[in-house]
This record gives structure tokens, sequence and C-alpha cells, in this order.
């Protein structure tokens, strides 16, 4: 399109690129209207035009965007790159095996299957905070991180080896989103001599963190992640971008992680579902780059695929003070600016679909929760909002609970922190003797686990503290995940705290599991430069583990006693946490109540010991002299925390830390892996099989007749909802397998450690303890009613009466209708699959024998996973039909019109059938949303899709 323009790299030297001032100029005057991160796609649809998978017609229009009225085309978006972490992207690397072997079966080269972008894959999930409380925590938890992970760690050893474009970021390095951020991009990139933009796909939702250094990107499932690597067009419907005019700056005492929860607030319920978010105007270019990122971070909280900020001199300075080299700052800079790219627009200077506005002097301290990270409330708020959820039903939020049981409190006895009773569960031998010291048998610590009773020394210097827990206690207080732990402000904030907490002598209660997961190595340099790092120690926070911990649900055990209470008590006990997701029973199983916040009223709600409080108002303790202490007190203004950030931009201190990741970790390169250009597969591992994708087709254009519902569930199911995540319990369905499979249960670990291993995923599916199947109303977890002609096994669990079939789990009842050639159906609300982008809650839908997902509405990831898995998504087209059918849980289900041709948003029938006969014709519309999709679906999935085009 003639458009191939030069400019002068920071070498000084001339690069090329494809200009869109080039392409106004040829016919589309308006261009420089279109939101930054519009172009910067319209950028990749130029570059990459072949007149097959991208055409002329798609740059056109791209370039003709009209932000009022966007239309429905779709835009094939060629990223540059992709990032994976681990527990998405060991399944990911297990199906391209699996796609190497079906190659290989139909004569092809195993080489043909190979990355055509660059994939790094950062090693950040797999820790989880088994030790906590201690100085050595850090070091044992690592080390029993790769004695549980073994396995995964030698197959992506193989994947090194094997492909040439995929790089590994091994573990204790950091979250893959602040690595990301610090580390991997690059603003531009070049090939040939050409220069394009750093955009990007993951797998993870949080990729959007990128969007702060204005690096389009986002999280999708691993699913499209992997069609991404292999050279396939990101495909998605042009989308509206709501601009967020943001002016005014932050008060004294407010924080970034603040400012977030409030955007989060704003835009959920302004609605961004599917929709780019753009923030300009003077409060975005006043912010800094980690203040953007945390917005950013939290795009999927909000709904949208992007929060974008675009470049300008500050992404510069972040991108100079994180030890990148002089000469690639000054390519970004000049390539923005030679696109007309540079610099975060004023008001007018862009057309957005919706316009919003925010005076950042308005927001004021807030946390989020107990169950949506959307549901903000402000500090001195907390207490009051407590007590009402604690008695409002589940379908307001609240816990259910009458007002009689609002003073109950459970005495109990511990004899060892919650944060450290996994120390005393690990021992030297099968005597289970006390630990006095020496070198420990890692192995021997995982496999000899006593049981709790078993326990009979005391890790209390005083002896055995006896205390109480009631409704509001906090039992897990973490400073995790990404959001917050990638922001030098927020983190120095909470080391300031820490400090004025130690001085005036106030300690935080036995029974709250204390916990700091660095995003980085970074952070605990600049802690440690600082002297803050000794401060947070003292109090409890020592740091656990480089990766995502109590965020994703790898908080570890609680103290036994602890469980018991709770579970005597029926008590909602409370986590707080730095973190970005605050789902029911993500956090931890026994944890009802869980609110999001920044680092340093972590620490404030660690100290006052429980989440009732109105901390602008109440003590939170007591000083040495037995002096109330507030908040007040303890708060650093915004001064002490500048005087305190020099320290955290040092690019020396990057540029070494950075500088050897392959070999900063002596653990990884202890690890080997098998070589070769295809894998061995281990009929007998229990975390490493190959996937049965390539073995049968499912999918094409066929009517559903005669489908039994898996479940019927309610608004916002999400992934967590529906994907295997967090322990694997004994008596489920994979833990049943694993024990005959000779796995013990103290080597379970989690469901997204064995991410590779269909057999444990797909008997997890649906089988969260909070998943709440209204076909077993008054019983949570993964349970449905079975209706066929099957022996299926009876869980041991307390069973209302029903008027149809006894409860069982659910794999065993889809199982049982795979025998019988039963399809089923899947049936829920709003937002059904909001959460993260995670592959197996369509993986595990479409092994458990789901040919269809009927629902008001989808989120945005979820509904293209399940496409990308041969499941077809369709959603009513009155919403309010969904009460004609969510109380049919013994009728038959037909979807017809789908048969032949299938066309995007095309029309479809439900049709249920009661078993007197009686029938009820519901319309739907087909959730394939563009004709890419329709191909997907039609071939089986993308897996057999790109298979069959790269080998065509």
């Amino acid at each position: 399109m003639n458009t191939l323009r030069t400019f002068k790299t920071g070498s000084g030297a001339e690069g090329k690129f494809h200009s869109l001032p080039a392409l106004a100029e040829s016919g589309f005057p308006n261009l420089s209207k279109l939101p930054v991160s519009i172009r910067i796609v319209l950028e990749s649809v130029l570059r990459n035009v072949d007149g097959r998978k991208v055409t002329e017609s798609d740059v056109a229009n791209l370039a003709n965007y009209d932000a009022k009225n966007t239309g429905e085309y779709e835009i094939p978006f060629t990223v540059a790159r992709i990032v994976l972490q681990d527990f998405t992207g060991v399944p990911l690397l297990v199906d391209i095996a699996a796609m190497r072997d079906a190659a290989v079966a139909r004569g092809a080269d195993a080489s043909k299957i190979e990355p055509l972008v660059p994939v790094d894959l950062v090693v950040d999930h797999s820790v989880q905070v088994d030790f906590a409380g201690s100085q050595s925590a850090l070091d044992r938890n690592m080390a029993i991180e790769f004695i549980r992970n073994r396995e995964r760690y030698e197959f992506l050893k193989w994947g090194q080896q094997a492909f040439d474009t995929f790089s590994v970021v091994p573990p204790g390095i950091g979250i893959v989103h602040q690595v990301n951020l610090e580390y991997l991009a690059k603003g531009v990139l070049s090939k040939d001599g050409v220069y394009y933009p750093d955009t990007l796909v993951g797998t993870d939702s949080h990729t959007t963190m990128i969007n702060g250094l204005g690096v389009v990107g986002w999280g999708v499932g691993g699913i499209e992640a992997e069609a991404g690597m292999l050279g396939q067009p990101v495909t998605f419907l042009v989308p509206e971008v709501v601009g967020v005019y943001l002016h005014g700056s932050l008060a004294e005492g407010v924080t970034a992680t603040d400012l977030t929860l409030r955007v989060t607030e704003i835009l959920r319920k302004h609605g961004v579902v599917g929709k780019f978010v753009e923030f300009y105007g003077p409060g975005a270019s006043a912010l800094s780059l980690p203040d953007r990122a945390t917005i950013a971070n939290m795009a999927p909280e909000y709904g949208a695929t992007m929060g974008f900020f675009p470049v300008d001199a500050e992404t510069i300075n972040y991108l100079r003070g994180t030890g990148r080299s002089e000469e690639l700052c000054a390519t970004v800079e000049n390539y923005y600016k030679a696109q007309g790219l540079f610099g975060i627009p004023e008001k007018g200077e862009c057309i957005y679909t919706d316009d919003l506005e925010l005076d950042l002097s308005t927001i004021v301290p807030a946390v989020a929760g107990p169950k949506r990270p959307q549901d903000r409330i402000d500090v001195p708020e907390l207490r009051d909002s407590f007590n009402t959820l604690f008695s409002a039903p589940a379908s307001a939020g609240g816990f259910g609970l009458s007002a009689s049981e609002r003073e109950r409190s459970i005495s109990l006895t511990m004899r060892e922190k919650p944060g450290v009773s996994v120390d005393s569960l690990l021992s030297t031998d099968s005597t289970h003797q006390k630990f006095e010291g020496g070198e420990r048998n890692e192995t021997e610590m995982v496999s000899n686990r006593p049981a709790p009773e078993a326990i009979d020394y005391d890790l209390f210097a005083d002896g055995p503290k006896e205390m109480s827990l009631r409704h509001g206690s906090i039992l897990i207080a973490a400073i995790t995940s990404c959001t917050n732990t990638s922001n030098p402000s927020v983190m120095l904030a909470a080391g300031l705290v820490a400090k004025k907490a130690n001085e005036l002598g106030l300690t935080i209660a036995p029974f709250v599991k204390t916990s700091l997961g660095p995003g980085s190595r970074v952070v605990t340099d600049y802690l440690d430069a600082t002297g803050l790092t000794k401060e947070l120690n003292e109090l409890g926070f020592q740091t656990v583990g480089y990766g995502c911990t109590t965020c994703i649900g790898n908080s570890g055990p609680l103290h036994p006693a602890i469980e018991g209470a709770i579970k005597e008590g029926n008590l909602v006990c409370a986590s707080v946490l730095s973190g970005n997701r605050n789902f029911e029973a993500r956090v931890h199983g026994s944890i009802k109540s869980n609110f999001l916040m920044s680092p340093p009223l972590v620490v404030a709600y660690a100290l006052a010991g429980r989440v009732d409080i109105d901390l602008t108002t109440e003590p939170l303790g007591n000083d040495k002299e037995g002096n109330p202490v507030f908040l007040k007190d303890l708060w650093p203004t915004q001064e002490e925390i500048r005087i305190q950030l020099d320290a955290a931009l040092k690019p020396e201190v990057y540029n070494k830390l950075y500088g050897s990741v392959d070999t900063a970790n002596p653990k990884w390169a202890e690890i080997n892996g098998s070589t070769g250009d295809t894998y061995e597969w281990d009929e007998k591992s229990t975390y490493v099989q190959s996937p049965p994708f390539f073995e049968t087709k499912i999918g094409g254009s066929e009517d559903i007749v005669g489908a039994r519902p898996l479940g019927i569930f309610g608004d916002s199911v999400t992934t967590d909802h529906i994907s295997p995540a967090g322990a694997i319990k004994e008596t489920s369905p994979a833990g049943q397998y694993l024990l005959a499979n000779g796995v013990e249960k103290a080597s379970f670990n989690s469901y997204g450690a064995r991410r590779g291993n269909d057999r444990v995923m797909t008997r997890g599916t649906f089988a969260n303890v909070r998943i709440k199947n209204l076909m077993c109303p008054g019983i949570e977890g993964g349970y449905t009613q079975y209706f066929g002609g099957k022996p299926v096994p009876a869980p041991d669990i307390a069973i209302e009466s029903y008027s149809g079939a006894q409860p069982t789990f659910i794999y065993d009842a889809c199982m049982a209708y795979q025998e019988e050639g039963t399809p089923l159906i899947a049936i829920g609300g709003e937002d059904y699959g909001m959460g993260s982008s995670r592959d197996w809650a369509a993986k595990g839908t479409r092994l458990l024998g789901v040919k269809a997902v009927v629902t008001k509405s989808f989120e945005r990831i979820h509904r293209s996973n399940l496409i990308g898995m041969g499941v077809l998504p369709l959603n009513f087209i009155d919403k309010a039909d969904y009460e004609k059918v969510k109380d049919l849980t013994d009728a038959t289900f037909d979807i017809t019109g789908i048969a032949g041709e299938l066309k995007p948003m095309q029309s479809a029938t439900l049709t249920a059938t009661k078993p007197d006969g009686t029938k009820v014709e519901i319309p739907l519309k087909v959730r394939l949303d563009t004709p890419a999709e329709v191909d997907y679906y039609n071939a089986g999935g993308i897996l057999p899709y790109v298979l069959d085009q790269i080998l065509a």
C-alpha cells in the first residue's frame, strides 16, 4: 500500500517502518483522530497484509474506524510476541508437543510445528506459601516447589531445546507481568530492517499490565495463544473504545491502589466488557509509569480487553530507569514520534465511543470485597459493610447468617504460628521428631507428613497461645500479586507502616498468616537499600517467594486448630491481600470473606486482626505504653515515600538482576530435561500426559438432540468456579484418580501444577467447592443430578430432599452420559466465564462431553476459548427466557437451526422437553462472532484447524 518510510533509530541509522501518516495521506484523513490503541492495531494490520489472512480491505475497515458507530467487522491482529505463565504455559506446550506428534503421524517433519513469533514463559505460578513467618521461608518454599514440580520443569527444559523461539524465565525471578514490564518488553521491535510496535497476547488475563507501558496486549486463553504462536492472527470484532479523561491529582494518603479500585468500580458499572479503555488527559500524563501499570493490570476486573496508556516521556524515562539501553530508548521515542503516536492526548484530540471523566482528587482510601473486585468500600465503611453482608442473603453477595450468630467466637490453643505450621508437619524421618537443626532430606519433608494430631511440640517461645476466633477475624494478610508489588510507591509505603509499627511496639496476632511475595528481585533490592526489609521481617512479612502466591490461591495451609475453629463455628473469617482477585474460594477454601487493598493497608489490617473495624476512628492496637494507636499514626506522608523512591529505579540494579536470568537460580540448572524434536511421553506420569485433542474430531454444523444439562448455573460463574484450581480433595474424582495411581495425599500438589495432565484436570472441572449448581439446591460443590441408566457413585455429602435423582459428582455423571452417547449442555446466567483466561475451563468443558453452553452473557475470553475447543456458545436473545429453563433439571434439550452452513451471530432454537412431553421453545443467538470463529468451530477447535492449515 506504499506506506514504507524511514525514521532515525537510536543508533543514528535509518530504519524502515509502515507509516500511519502516509496511510492517512492515501485517503484516510481522519486517521489521526482515532484512539491511539486502535492506530497501533492498525499498524499491525497494515504491516501484515498478505492478501490471504490479512487483506487491504481489513486495513481500510480499520483506517475508517468510527468510534461512534463501530460496525461489526473482524480485525486480524498479528502480534509481535507471546508471553506465558507456567500454569497456562505448560498445557500449551503439552498441546504443541502433541501437535508435533500428530504432524509426524501424518508424515510431516516435526519441525513444521514451531512458534513463528518469540515466546517467553515465566515460571511464577508454582510457588506456594507452605512456609511463612520465618527467615527461611523463601528457601524452603522454593525447595518444596522444585520437588513438587520436577516433572513439569523437566518438560519445560525439553521445550527450551526443542523449539528455537521458546524461552523460559526460571522460578524465583518474579511474577510474569512484572518481569514483562521490567525486562521482556522492548517498546519497539524489528525484523529484516522494519521496525514495529511491541505488541503481544499472554495466557494470563493480567497481561494488560503492559498497557501501562504503551504496549498493546491482553490476555487470551492458551488456545488462542497457540494459534498466535503458529502464525495465526488473533481475530476479534472491532471494539468500542471508552476514553477516560483523568484530571486533578491524588490527595495526601491516597495510593495508586485506591485509584485502581475506584476505576474498577466505575468501569464495571459503566460496562466495558469486550471494549478497549484508553486513559488520557493531564491526570493520566502526571501518573508515574508504575501507577499506570497498576490501573492497566486490573482491566480484567473492570471487564475491558485493555486499559491503555499511550507512550510518552514518562514511558521513556521508565525504560531508561529499568536498564534498557539508551539506543533502545531513543529508538522507541523516535519511532512513536514518526508515527504521530507519541504523547498522551488531551481532550478533543481523539474521538472515543464513550467519554468518562474522573477527578483524581476525589479518590479516597478504599478496599474491595468480600467476593468481587468491583465492590469497592471506603475504609471508614468496612465495619458496617461487613456487618450488613453478614446477614444479607447470598443472592445479594452476603453470607446469609442470622444476627444471633454474629457474636459467636471459638476458643483455640495454638502451639505454633499459622505461618510455620507446615514447618512442624514436615519432619526428618518417619518418627516425625522435631527438627533441631542440620540438613533436611527435602523429599522426606514432603512425603512424611504426620496427621495434625501428631504435632506435640511448641513453636511459641513462651508456651502455647490461647485465643479466640470470631466472625471477621483476619487469618491471611498477604502483600501479593503483580497489581501492587510492581509499584515501588505502595511497597515502600507498606515498609514504612511496618517501621512505625515496630517503633511503637505493635505486633500481629498469632492467628494471622502474614506473607510478602515481591513481584521481582528488584523489589527486595530497594527494600534492602532503604532498610525496610528488616522492618517488614520483624513484623512478620518475610519474603515467601517470587511469584503469584495468595492472589491465585497458593496461600498454603492454615493452622489445623484454625481450620477446626472455622468449621466448628461456621465462621466468616477474612483475608486481606494486595491482589486483584477475591472470588469465592480463590484465596483459601476455608476463608469466605476476602478484601483487596493496598500493601500498606494490608499491614494495617493485619495489625488490627479483624475487618469489622473502622480504622479511621478505632485504634488498631496499643503501643508499648498501652496507648491506642490509630491508622493516622502509622501512615507515611507522600514526602516520606518520595525520599525512599530514589532507591527504586536504578538501571544498574535491573541490568544486574536480569543480566543472568538463565543461571540466576541454581536449582533450575540442576533440572535435566529430555532431548529431541518430539517428547517421550511417560504413561505413568501424573503431571504430563499427551492430550486427546487430535484423536477424534468434534464440532461441525450439526443439531444437538436429546442433550442433558451438566449444570444450570446462576450469574457470575467464573473460570475459578469452572476450571480446576487450588488444592485437590482426597474424596474428589481427581483425588481418587491420584490415589489409584500411587500418589499419596501429601504429594497431591495443586490442580494448577497438574494442568499438563488432562486426566486430572477433566475430573476437577466444575469441582470448585463454592460452585452452586441449581440442579442440586442447598449443596455447594461439583455435583449434579444424573438421569441416565448406569450406576454412578453417590458422594458422601449431606443431601437435601429432592424430587428427582440423587446428586453425584459432575465428572461421574458426565462419564456415564458419554458411555450412553448422551450429549450434554451447560446453562448459565450473566457474565458466564468471568475471571482469569483459563484454558482448562474450556478444555475440561469439552472433555466432559459438553456440546454447547447457553447463557445470558459471556465474558470475552471464555467464549473464545469454548469455540477454540469446539464447544458452541449461545446466548438467550431475551435474557428473561433464562427463567423458563433454570428449573428444568430433568428435561432433555435440543438445539436446532445450526445444521448446515453456519453464519456468524445467526439464530438457533433451544427446545426443552419435560418428562411429561411438554415442550418449551426459546430463541437463541449463536455466539460465533466472526467467520474465523465459524471455521474454528467447524474444524472441531482451533488446534485441529491450525494443524490442517500448517500441513495443507
